[in-house]
């Protein structure tokens, strides 16, 4: 049995059959099977948008041999008794844990949320009456804030070839689409995303993993250079190693870590708010048409220079999506996007931030601690202005005139909106760059600058880092590993699901 590769392009609404005749006409074969190794749109045309295969092929009609397997993530098992606590269950902590406890580790791992399934409920009385629920909220829970977004599975981080099939591998085996392994640009929507994050919970402990929910780290306890015990409002537990994911918004367990003696460094990130489209407007600015049959909805990636070293580009795009109040505080007001598989809302939302360097802003050094202070400063002007949950809201027209606000839109954010004169409400020289670029983008995309602007998006990532060695062990403590985007190292479920799992191999290692 030989192998071809091919590469070819097929109408965006093709089927099965005609994939399939496809390769019979370019290999002149009868009976094979194949398998799609990429699929990616390309739109650069209008009149000619389609998509591009390139799909791996095997039959006995053809020469050669079968091709090689791609090297995959080795976990080495064997009945251990050392003990590992994880702390979050986002992509990075659970990852981290289900592959120590495929090694044969006790593991144990503590979310401060809720399971999924009563996170959900509880988020859905959070939109219908506006009371937060610090239990049950979109910044903490079973599977992390990436449980409620769009689910995007791309990812620019390097040196990930083992961890990326592994995790893909781990989604589709509980209950994720296929194309996810092939496609450009993959995603799984909020919907799917809380189906697999609750079997994938199912799979941990039927390895024998412990998962303790509305389990709040509060303390560590820390001798001779090592952690000994974590403390929980449910009492202490000890362990052999211990890795801490809990995310960006957990600002008092960066600051616990501070006063425990664990190093951070303040890094770039970015501020914004996020915008609002009629998805059709965007479907039709990218594709010349309002639908595109075979495709869900159109997306976009936007930069620009910006202005004073504050660079402006468009940031987690969710195409038929809604805007979601993703605060992780109740006296604090930011927003987020989110999408279902199928991205069939009415709306398209994406965020418009413009990077900033602290330091750089207020012409000093800024120590860790001080960089979340000003950011949950920030986060809190926006509750004050927003009198509570509102989004304060204008037309990217006017923000970009500053020009007085001209009524309340249709929106999909369900807490409501606020008529504000925004670029008032975020830092100069942050809304000064995002005037820059919304007129950029406006230039791009037909129509752009008919849309909506709202609210404070402030999670794109961490604006801490945390000093860690090669081996992702944090500085000053031998058995204490940071993960995830709480680390400061990563962003979004693929970056932060490969580090945890790199965690996992190296504490596998030390005790191999």
């Amino acid at each position: 049995m030989g192998y071809r590769q091919l590469s070819f392009n097929l109408p965006t609404s093709y089927d099965q059959d005609l994939l399939k005749k496809r390769i019979r006409e370019m290999l002149k074969i009868r009976e094979f099977s194949f398998q799609i190794e990429n699929k990616a749109l390309d739109a650069r045309k209008k009149n000619d948008i389609h998509w591009q295969m390139r799909v791996l092929v095997t039959s006995d009609e053809l020469a050669g041999d079968e091709p090689e397997a791609a090297p995959m993530l080795e976990i080495p098992y064997r009945k251990r008794d050392e003990k590992v606590i994880v702390v979050g269950s986002g992509p990075a902590g659970f990852f981290a844990a289900f592959v120590l406890q495929k090694a044969g580790f006790q593991t144990t791992l503590l979310e401060r949320g809720q399971e999924v399934e009563e996170r959900a409920r509880r988020i859905q009385s959070f939109e219908s009456t506006g009371i937060f629920d610090p239990m049950g909220n979109y910044a903490f829970g079973e599977g992390g804030a990436g449980t409620f977004s769009d689910g995007k599975l791309t990812s620019r981080s390097k040196h990930i070839s083992l961890e990326k099939p592994f995790i893909l591998n781990a989604y589709v085996e509980a209950g994720g689409p296929p194309e996810i392994q092939y496609m450009t640009h993959p995603h799984l929507g909020s919907d799917l995303l809380k189906s697999i994050v609750r079997k994938l919970r199912l799979q941990f402990i039927e390895l024998g993993g412990t998962m303790l929910f509305e389990t709040q780290l509060q303390d560590l306890v820390v001798k001779n250079g090592s952690v000994f015990q974590v403390v929980t409002q449910n009492g202490s537990l000890d362990a052999d190693y211990f890795v801490i994911a809990s995310g960006h918004s957990a600002y008092e367990t960066y600051r616990m870590l501070m006063q425990r003696g664990v190093m951070f460094r303040t890094k770039n990130f970015a501020l914004g708010s996020r915008m609002e489209h009629p998805q059709e407007l965007i479907n039709a600015a990218q594709w010349g048409v309002k639908k595109l049959e075979g495709v869900k909805a159109a997306e976009y990636r936007l930069t620009s220079p910006g202005t004073e070293n504050h660079p402006v580009y468009t940031f987690c795009m969710c195409p038929g999506g809604i805007i979601v109040p993703a605060t992780a505080y109740g006296d604090q007001n930011i927003v987020n996007g989110m999408s279902r598989y199928l991205r069939n809302e009415k709306f398209a939302n994406a965020a418009c931030v413009a990077g900033i360097n602290l330091n750089q802003y207020l012409g000093r050094e800024v120590s860790a601690s001080e960089s979340l202070d000003w950011l949950e400063g920030l986060e809190k002007k926006f509750f004050e202005l927003g009198k509570g949950y509102k989004a304060p809201c204008c037309s990217i027209q006017n923000f970009i005139e500053k020009k007085s606000p001209s009524g309340i839109p249709e929106s999909s954010y369900p807490l409501g909106l606020i008529e504000a004169p925004l670029w008032e409400y975020l830092p100069e020289k942050v809304s000064n760059a995002m005037r820059v670029g919304l007129n950029d983008f406006s230039r791009k995309v037909k129509g752009f600058e008919t849309g909506n602007i709202m609210g404070l998006e402030s999670k794109t990532s961490a604006p801490i880092q945390v000093l860690r060695d090669e081996n992702r062990r944090t500085s000053g403590l031998s058995n204490l590993y940071l993960a995830g985007e709480g680390s400061g190292y990563t962003g979004g479920i693929m970056s932060s699901a490969a580090d945890g799992i790199k965690v996992a191999m190296d504490i596998i290692k030390r005790e191999s």
